[in-house]
């Protein structure tokens, strides 16, 4: 007789948007995630070593080394699925396939394409998903751009963060949500029809309004960036735009981050970019690789950031025990 399947914990948690999280829950994880930088081998909830399965439908570097060398510094084996080396939404229906994963695996990571995938995933799974990055948005970054944040500046709360560029891609989504969630006044610039999704908008204001934090949205790129503590931007051209590159090139020229664009902002603020870059597009090679840049430092804390969430899921899952 086949043993039944163990069951399922009162209640999963998984990572799908940057709001899964409450501002309390945004700060557990960030803490958790100071304190493993500081002793990066202390919390091993997936020791066994438990399988933490990675997915990718799109290319990495940051995303894949940061989940593989996490799964592993957590105590689990890390295992990549690149495109085409599983049958997950083709041969097999998500729904299936999680049913399947949770079985063997600790936790479900996915860089993908539709966020409808992930919410299914996630609907049909009894261990943790993780959004390594959808089209509508990219909450592991954003939680590694706010401990940048926390080390650089000394906290999160009313801060104020300028994104410029491509508004209505899921780094604008993210960092509208994710901020929010952090009680900073997030400002917002691009050119009209590529602005954010309104009911982004609309999720960020009311959790602004928890937080005391803010949110605009504009088209001059100006009046994002007066007195901005954290300047960042993204790549104009994303994966599959490529055939457009001309046409974006000369729409967003006029939001790119040079010396002047971070005169205008504090004296002391810092820039951000989720990289890859390109420089003399989206940011000069003055800024980026200039003083005011900590792009290195919010890189390097892709790892630790993920690690706590990682951790912090399990241990809320009840599938992992809190060694504190």
């Amino acid at each position: 007789m086949t043993p039944a399947p163990t069951p399922a914990p009162a209640a999963v948690r998984h990572f799908l948007v940057d709001t899964d999280l409450t501002p309390g829950e945004q700060t557990e994880v960030l803490d958790l995630a100071a304190q493993m930088k500081t002793d990066r081998f202390a919390h091993r909830p997936l020791a066994g070593p438990r399988t933490g399965v990675v997915f990718f439908d799109k290319t990495s570097t940051r995303t894949r080394v940061s989940f593989a060398a996490g799964i592993a510094e957590l105590g689990g084996s890390p295992l990549i699925v690149n495109p085409g080396e599983s049958q997950l939404g083709h041969k097999e229906s998500v729904a299936d396939t999680a049913r399947v994963l949770e079985r063997m695996v600790g936790i479900i990571v996915w860089r993908t394409f539709a966020q409808s995938g992930l919410e299914e995933m996630a609907a049909h799974s009894r261990v943790p998903v993780v959004n390594a990055l959808s089209d509508d948005y990219h909450p592991c970054q954003i939680l590694a751009d706010l401990l940048t944040v926390r080390e650089h500046l000394g906290g999160t709360q009313g801060r104020v963060l300028a994104y410029l560029g491509d508004a209505a891609n899921n780094m604008a989504h993210s960092y509208l949500l994710g901020c929010a969630t952090a009680g900073m006044h997030v400002r917002i610039a691009g050119p009209a029809g590529h602005l954010p999704a309104e009911h982004v908008v609309a999720a960020a204001r009311e959790r602004a309004a928890e937080t005391g934090g803010s949110v605009l949205v504009t088209t001059d790129a100006a009046e994002a960036l007066d007195g901005a503590d954290v300047v960042v931007t993204d790549t104009w051209v994303s994966m599959g735009q490529e055939d457009e590159k001309e046409a974006r090139l000369a729409l967003f020229r006029d939001y790119q981050v040079d010396a002047a664009a971070m005169a205008r902002a504090g004296s002391d603020a810092i820039f951000l970019h989720c990289l890859p870059a390109y420089r003399g597009y989206e940011v000069s090679a003055e800024v980026i690789d200039g003083p005011q840049s900590v792009v290195f430092d919010e890189a390097e804390n892709r790892l630790h950031a993920q690690k706590a969430l990682m951790a912090w899921l399990l241990y809320r899952s009840g599938l992992a025990e809190d060694p504190r």
